[in-house]
């Protein structure tokens, strides 16, 4: 069954179709009317980082389509000094809440918005580093044979809608600078891995589909009048979070202090190599062509890793806020969710143009 449209009072009653597991349900039932109380830990996140870590600690880190792993391989990076148990192959913000809540996951990759979702669900996680993205990650596509072309034209049209990751926050933030506000739309809830599905089966007019994801689509569907609409609106994070319970563990700590410098460096590698990396990750093992991979390597952000972590907690209360005034979530000073502990980790670890 397709999922109903929101808007008005409904918005916040459609948040538990987003989550699939009972814990996260669980979680929403009992903070729903007190998130921040809820949210509440009483573990130490005081105490200094070990500069060492110590033998047999382990991580099990979030890898989505095994980039990390490519981007060390390729980049020659030294061996780290914990023991990565698994890598997993989960990258969507619902789904990661789900594996911090399972104790299947200890650290992962994602944007702003999961983090304010795990706050308002209850569960108690922290920001460790930040990667500032300055032009856009997500452009909006259309179903095929549609009309629509600019933001404005979303007014009364079914838009794909991911409460919980960074398409969401993209979409809300295009709606502001449109003019439009939630009640001119109607959202349709649904996990950004659902969005393709909705597009091609018109099930949505719009979605916010990735820069990776739009060739493939137009190529498709181009020739049936899908096309996409570019905006400027951006998310300006990318971030390393983790579960308090494992920051709270001065082994794990130190071990995703040792891991925060090679995911910066990998993504400068990343950034500084695009030839190589289009061949052995978009061409290889995402099966695009040459001339693809080429096109989403030129919307790449080069990577900038903040020595001050101010403006990314400005952006990220600007994203609470607008999460809030829609009804999606309670409203919350967002510190909260920032280990600074781990502040100039990244910056350190890269060279001086990287650090912005």
């Amino acid at each position: 069954m397709p999922s109903a449209p929101v808007s008005g009072p409904d918005r916040r009653l459609f948040l538990s179709s987003l989550l699939g597991v009972a814990a996260a349900t669980a979680g929403l039932s009992g903070c729903a009317g007190s998130s921040a109380a809820a949210a509440k830990s009483d573990a130490d996140l005081s105490a200094p980082l070990s500069t060492k870590v110590p033998p047999g600690t382990s991580l099990k880190i979030a890898s989505y389509q095994d980039v990390q792993q490519l981007q060390f391989k390729l980049a020659k990076l030294p061996k780290l000094p914990f023991t990565v148990s698994q890598w997993l192959n989960i990258g969507a913000g619902p789904d990661v809440i789900n594996a911090f809540r399972a104790h299947s996951l200890d650290v992962a990759n994602n944007a702003g918005i999961p983090p304010i979702q795990a706050h308002y669900q209850g569960y108690d996680a922290r920001i460790v580093a930040i990667n500032v993205t300055r032009k856009p990650n997500y452009l909006f596509a259309t179903k095929p044979g549609s009309d629509i072309r600019t933001t404005h034209d979303f007014a009364g049209k079914r838009l794909a809608f991911s409460q919980g990751q960074a398409q969401g926050v993209v979409l809300l933030r295009a709606l502001k600078e449109a003019g439009l506000t939630y009640d001119d739309v109607k959202l349709v809830p649904l996990t950004s891995n659902q969005f393709l599905t909705a597009l091609q089966s018109g099930q949505v007019d719009v979605a916010p589909l990735g820069n990776s994801q739009a060739p493939a689509y137009l190529k498709q569907y181009g020739a049936k009048g899908a096309h996409t609409i570019p905006t400027d609106v951006v998310d300006l994070l990318s971030l390393l979070w983790a579960p308090v319970s494992v920051l709270a563990d001065k082994a794990k700590a130190a071990a995703v202090a040792a891991y925060i410098p090679q995911w910066a460096q990998g993504l400068v590698w990343q950034w500084e190599h695009p030839d190589e990396w289009n061949r052995e990750f978009y061409v290889k093992t995402q099966n695009l062509t040459l001339a693809q991979a080429e096109s989403i390597t030129k919307l790449a952000n080069k990577p900038l890793f903040p020595p001050s972590w101010d403006e990314a907690i400005r952006w990220e209360q600007e994203t609470a806020d607008l999460l809030a005034e829609g009804g999606f979530v309670k409203k919350f000073k967002v510190d909260s969710l920032f280990d600074r502990r781990f502040e100039s980790i990244a910056a350190r670890a890269v060279a001086a143009e990287y650090r912005r």
